[in-house]
């Protein structure tokens, strides 16, 4: 299988991220990718009141775009996330995994909310996006694919449920900041595809956007024994590999690490209150 990761550089113009992400998906195909992954809020990134105002349902414009293009091409797409409007006043920031005949396959709202400070910058995602609850895999083909979102990278046990359910490529768009991902980008997803024995597929934004966006870039693919299979330069672009499949078969019988587990001896600290 190749795949293929789409970088942007996406901010509050739409239409002309959309066209942006239909340019590059296109080439990607073009390429031979068989499986392409936008990133993280690839149709609008912005801060969180104009997320909020401009989330679409599921079967709004930006999808419904991404639909036709995967239909038109043959192709999966993996439309990164997008700020799905639901009933509530929160959204929820969602991924799409879209077939070959542009029916959705999967969708997936991310689980952790990205309520940190980073490089200086308050980031609370909670204040206008609800967690999802739901740990997803779909189908890609005969293999199954496991679904995260950006900040996600972080909680290891999330990946080690998606590799158990079957999965072999695990999907991670994002809009990882540049001052988290000089040092952890790369160390992370390496780390995510040695534990899991699994290819990481992980398109990321690149470049800034109001009202203080400023993402790493470097989207990467990765391979099941961490060797970086390619690496996006600093522009928006896409970036392909040939995604050995014999060779992770080979990876996993040789160094067994998901057989040799041992859930028994593995127990989450109960944690209580100290009193005085």
């Amino acid at each position: 299988m190749r795949a293929a990761a789409v970088q942007l550089n996406s901010n509050a113009d739409k239409a002309r991220n959309l066209a942006a992400a239909e340019r590059l998906v296109r080439a990607a195909a073009g390429d031979g990718a068989g499986l392409v992954a936008l990133p993280e809020k690839w149709n609008l990134l912005a801060g969180g009141e104009e997320l909020a105002a401009g989330a679409e349902a599921l079967s709004g414009p930006s999808l419904t775009a991404a639909r036709g293009w995967a239909r038109d091409l043959g192709i999966h797409l993996l439309a990164g996330s997008i700020s799905e409007r639901g009933d509530g006043e929160l959204v929820s920031n969602t991924s799409v995994l879209i077939g070959p005949d542009g029916e959705d396959l999967a969708a997936y709202r991310k689980i952790h909310m990205f309520d940190v400070d980073a490089g200086g910058v308050p980031y609370r995602e909670s204040e206008h996006e609800q967690p999802g609850a739901e740990i997803v895999t779909a189908p890609v083909g005969e293999l199954i694919a496991g679904l995260s979102v950006c900040y996600d990278l972080r909680f290891p046990e999330l990946f080690r449920i998606l590799a158990l359910r079957g999965a072999r490529i695990l999907t991670v768009p994002s809009a990882f900041t540049t001052a988290t991902g000089r040092d952890h980008w790369e160390v992370l997803l390496r780390a995510r595809a040695i534990e899991n024995q699994a290819f990481v597929l992980a398109p990321n934004q690149i470049g800034t956007a109001a009202p203080h966006f400023d993402s790493f870039g470097h989207s990467a693919i990765v391979d099941p024994w961490g060797r970086l299979l390619a690496l996006a330069p600093d522009e928006e672009c896409f970036i392909a590999a040939d995604l050995d499949l014999a060779g992770q078969e080979r990876v996993r019988e040789e160094l067994p690490s998901l057989a040799n587990r041992r859930p028994r001896a593995y127990a989450w600290p109960q944690l209580t209150e100290a009193r005085a």
